[in-house]
């Protein structure tokens, strides 16, 4: 993965057509070296999440290509290399788990990024008709050492919930997700796969909390 944080860091120097097009050989090598360790975090993460398996890295990370229609920043590439690893694949509505390799910026996270409407609203009652067993998840020592609740919130605690409810903040959440940064070295080095799945292995049950919503109260509502 050495390799991928220096090619990483030169394309950050030089976003450019030109400049990628020259090195699309070294890209190509640093693509397969990536989607290697991937799989390799898939294989070893199947043993705790039996969701994942069968999954490839192809099935997970994003292209490095920027969908540059709407925006402001022309530049042609992304700077940092992501992939999904759910059911389903990248664009699946599950909660799944989220490696992030950019230089000087990884993490590691996971959760459902941007539910729709009415997924948010069952994943918010879900929450509040089970907040024992969502507060024993969140507040597990190993899980909140590594990872925190992400996302923006509303102002307000969202209808139909009470205002005084004990742990309303969690109700307010747009969408729910955790996350952890860590050194660029995390990803290196000997072990490092399964050092990474170890690592996401703890979000597991909260993947299954929030899975559990998915697939029983909204799979398949609009």
């Amino acid at each position: 993965m050495e390799e991928v944080y220096r090619f990483l860091k030169e394309l950050r120097a030089h976003n450019d057509r030109e400049w990628f097009h020259a090195n699309k050989e070294w890209y190509l090598k640093v693509k397969a070296c990536h989607e290697a360790f991937i799989d390799e975090i898939i294989g070893v993460l199947a043993k705790v999440d039996g969701e994942v398996e069968g999954l490839t890295a192809k099935d997970c990370v994003f292209r490095i290509y920027r969908d540059i229609r709407f925006s402001l920043d022309k530049s042609p590439y992304k700077t940092h290399i992501g992939a999904f690893i759910a059911k389903g694949g990248r664009m699946a509505p599950q909660g799944g788990y989220y490696v992030h390799v950019e230089p000087g910026h990884s993490l590691l996270a996971g959760g459902i990024w941007c539910p729709p409407p009415a997924l948010l609203k069952a994943l918010r009652m879900d929450i509040y008709g089970n907040i024992e067993e969502f507060s024993e998840i969140m507040r597990d020592k190993e899980f909140s050492k590594y990872y925190r609740l992400d996302g923006e919130k509303l102002k307000k605690v969202p209808a139909p919930f009470p205002s005084d409810f004990p742990e309303a903040e969690w109700l307010k959440y747009k969408y729910y997700t955790v996350e952890g940064d860590v050194d660029d070295a995390f990803f290196c080095g000997d072990g490092a796969a399964e050092r990474v799945a170890r690592r996401l292995a703890l979000i597991v049950p909260f993947n299954r909390f929030l899975n559990y919503t998915v697939d029983e109260s909204w799979h398949g509502a609009e």
